[in-house]
């Protein structure tokens, strides 16, 4: 009897033992893709033409999408497992995610959603909550919210989400990465769960504003033109008044920027609320429904109220059904707005409200115009508050977003650095079908506006400049461990916090192509080099790196033209010469 009490002890001891092996392992799993995905698989694009044709338009980029996009053979949980057992394995791949695949780019995985792709939070108790990383300890962004964290720590160069009332913009404005909501219908929504028809888009995160416009040129199946540069850029004041933070630190940046690359006789003020007012006459009539009463709500409280009321009743039209047959235990927050008995949808209202503001503002901007807004008021709420669960903040928020989902017009959220050490960022709307405009303008503006932002926050930076320089060297060392046990995505995340911290070192960004090299992102690769030799043009590494991604991309002719200068610069150098020779016979 003493000897299996004994035994028993050692069985759960070792049982024990293995139970919280796993628990590490899981842990670290978790800690390594920042709790981002659902699942992981590899979706792989066809072999690139052979030269001298040009290669697929997005090669060597990889993506990731929200977990309500269908995948052959793959289960679409749109954030909750219930969906899960009670619905059978996608038997097709949607087309949005086959247009990417056979464009060159590789997708590697599901993310989390919002439960029911429904909150703005990012928050899902039954796969975790996605960490943030740009803001530890802080909330994702949702609904959207496992994407935009695939590509912010670096583990994707883009993918997708779907943007119903804020699901891309939001999360792009909290994790700090650029995030682009199409005009309504621009890309067909087959294939993706439905939350609400009439205000689903399906939009795109990305770090590199080059990366975000070739996605969309795809996506938006754009031929070639030639490049438009905005001819007005409006500054809705108004809508500035509702940050949470400086004004100045947001509108300042763009207002600079503007006048450097354009000159100031581009800029405009506007008050977007009493424009609105006087241009949706039928929001007038929405109200006197609601409330009887006078006008005396604002107008754009009324187009959020608008946003929310369709949101609510197109997704209970189109789960309702299912909710009451499976009854899924939902977090309290969802559904008290699901359950919440709502008056019958008037369309006729909605499309004149939709209708009028969507003349509104292309009346307002023509084909070359921006209007500048901030993407959400206030920064991104800390992990288990209730902050972003109050009805200022909802209002705030919503207010905001609801210009381009009830009107349909693109919008794209552009990040503006760090304020307190949270994300900030600033959005750019442009006229419904004026997507490719809106993507020239971001590739146009772009650095111009990090620069701004450099500038503005300079006076904290010079304080700090020997300790931010003594911690990139130590984060630069982490990345070469890291690469020296083959960690690659370990590594890319250690050199990118060494840029951020001294962005003028060129060995940091070689260091960075190399490991990006070993993923086999070679347009990262090449980008990389491309600064390193900005920043130092006797890099030998970065020439030698740049002809081995421009190789791998089918750029061969350039590829020999590095090989051959980091000869020049280094004549004994082994690889360069045998590189030449070995790519000279392959054209003879």
């Amino acid at each position: 009897m003493a000897s299996h009490s004994a035994n028993l002890w050692v069985l759960l001891g070792l049982g024990l033992a293995g139970i919280l092996l796993v628990t590490r392992k899981l842990r670290k799993a978790v800690r390594e893709d920042f709790g981002a995905f659902i699942e992981k698989f590899q979706l792989l694009p066809p072999p690139p033409p052979p030269p001298p044709k040009a290669p697929h338009p997005l090669t060597g980029l990889t993506f990731a999408v929200s977990d309500v996009f269908d995948i052959d053979g793959h289960e679409t949980g749109f954030g909750h497992p219930d969906w899960v057992k009670t619905h059978e394995k996608a038997s097709w791949t949607s087309p949005v995610v086959t247009t990417l695949v056979e464009g060159g780019a590789t997708c590697i995985g599901k993310t989390v959603v919002d439960e029911l792709a429904y909150g703005i939070s990012g928050e899902n108790k039954h796969y975790g909550t996605p960490e943030n990383p740009a803001a530890s300890g802080r909330l994702p962004g949702g609904s959207s919210s496992g994407a935009a964290v695939a590509v912010a720590a670096n583990l994707v160069d883009f993918s997708l989400g779907v943007d119903t009332v804020g699901g891309v913009r939001i999360p792009a404005a909290f994790c700090g990465i650029l995030g682009f909501r199409p005009s309504h219908g621009a890309v067909s929504h087959v294939g993706i769960i439905p939350i609400s028809t009439s205000l689903d888009t399906i939009g795109w995160f990305a770090k590199d504003p080059n990366i975000l416009r070739r996605v969309g040129h795809v996506l938006l199946q754009l031929p070639y033109a030639v490049q438009r540069s905005p001819r007005q850029i409006i500054i809705a004041d108004d809508c500035f008044q509702h940050l949470k933070i400086p004004v100045d630190r947001v509108a300042q940046v763009v207002i600079k920027s503007t006048e450097k690359l354009f000159g100031r006789q581009l800029l405009k003020h506007e008050n977007v609320e009493g424009y609105l007012k006087s241009k949706v006459p039928s929001l007038k009539e929405f109200h006197s429904k609601k409330s009887n009463g006078e006008f005396k709500t604002s107008s754009t409280s009324l187009i959020a109220n608008v946003m929310q009321f369709l949101q609510r009743h197109e997704f209970k039209q189109n789960h309702a059904e299912w909710i009451s047959l499976v009854k899924p235990v939902l977090d309290p927050a969802i559904s008290a707005q699901i359950y919440e008995t709502l008056e019958i949808l008037d369309t006729v209202i909605y499309r004149s409200i939709r209708d009028e503001m969507r003349s509104a503002i292309q009346y307002l901007l023509k084909d070359d115009g921006i209007l500048v807004i901030p993407t959400i008021a206030d920064p991104p709420p800390k992990l288990g508050g209730k902050e972003i669960l109050s009805e200022s903040y909802q209002s705030r928020a919503c207010s905001l977003l609801s210009i381009a989902s009830v009107s349909g017009c693109c919008q794209v959220t552009i990040p503006l650095g760090f304020h307190n050490k949270c994300p900030i960022s600033v959005s750019f709307i442009a006229r419904h079908g004026g997507d490719r405009f809106l993507l020239d303008t971001v590739h146009t503006m772009y650095t111009s506006l990090q620069e701004q932002v450099d500038i503005a926050s300079k006076s904290k930076v010079s304080k700090n400049v020997v300790s931010k320089e003594q911690s990139a060297e130590i984060a630069k060392e982490k990345g070469n461990e890291a690469f020296k046990d083959k960690q690659w995505q370990k590594a890319i995340g250690f050199y990118t916090e060494a840029i951020k911290l001294s962005g003028t070192i060129a060995t940091y960004y070689s260091n960075r192509a190399l490991a990006y090299l070993e993923l086999g992102s070679y347009l990262q690769a090449e980008a990389d080099c491309n600064q390193a030799i900005t920043l130092d043009k006797k890099n030998v590494k970065a020439y030698l790196r740049r002809a081995t991604a421009r190789e791998m991309l089918g750029y061969y002719k350039e590829a020999i033209e590095d090989f051959r200068y980091a000869l020049v610069l280094e004549p004994t150098n082994k690889r360069a010469s045998q590189s030449v020779e070995r790519l000279r016979k392959l054209f003879q």
